[in-house]
């Protein structure tokens, strides 16, 4: 029994993250912004001075959509685009102080969302929780890409319907 739970490990870590996500973005609604747009802000947070190209590596978030928040964002007077004294190309990114109270707003969420998702644990439960996946991180951070012939199935990756 113990077994199946871990073979469905990997489903249960979508699912998880599906449904928080879900949870998370229905809540980002009363602020009528986007989970998108409010991983931007927060990882502009803790990262102001950065190109777009990096935070939308950063965000998770394609650069060409990134650019259209951000044009939003500048518009809303959030966000200001400077010109990056390295790169006269590109912009480097800088909130304004009238992001702070939006990105108030938006750590609330988070921490609404997060006290469901964590409900009937203990504090040590919420810790142990929190290191455990830490280290799981940490080991598919240090994991090397695959070779490219361990990413390409034989035939094509379709599987054949014929009996041999």
């Amino acid at each position: 029994m113990a077994t199946d739970r871990f073979r469905q490990l990997g489903f249960l870590f979508k699912d998880v993250s599906r449904r928080y996500t879900r949870r998370f973005e229905e809540r980002a609604q009363r602020l009528a912004l986007t989970l998108p747009q409010c991983r931007a802000l927060i990882h502009l947070q803790s990262n102001e001075g950065v190109s777009q190209k990096r935070l939308a590596e950063l965000a998770d978030v394609d650069p060409m959509t990134l650019v259209r928040i951000l044009d939003r964002m500048e518009a809303d007077g959030w966000v200001q685009r400077r010109f990056d004294p390295a790169d006269r190309r590109a912009h480097a990114l800088w909130l304004t102080a009238a992001a702070a109270p939006v990105l108030e707003q938006i750590w609330q969420l988070i921490a609404e969302t997060r006290a469901e998702m964590l409900h009937g644990l203990s504090s040590e439960e919420r810790a142990q929780l929190v290191a455990l996946l830490e280290r799981v991180h940490a080991n598919l951070t240090a994991l090397p890409s695959l070779p490219p012939e361990q990413i390409s199935a034989p035939d094509g990756g379709r599987r054949s319907t014929r009996s041999k």
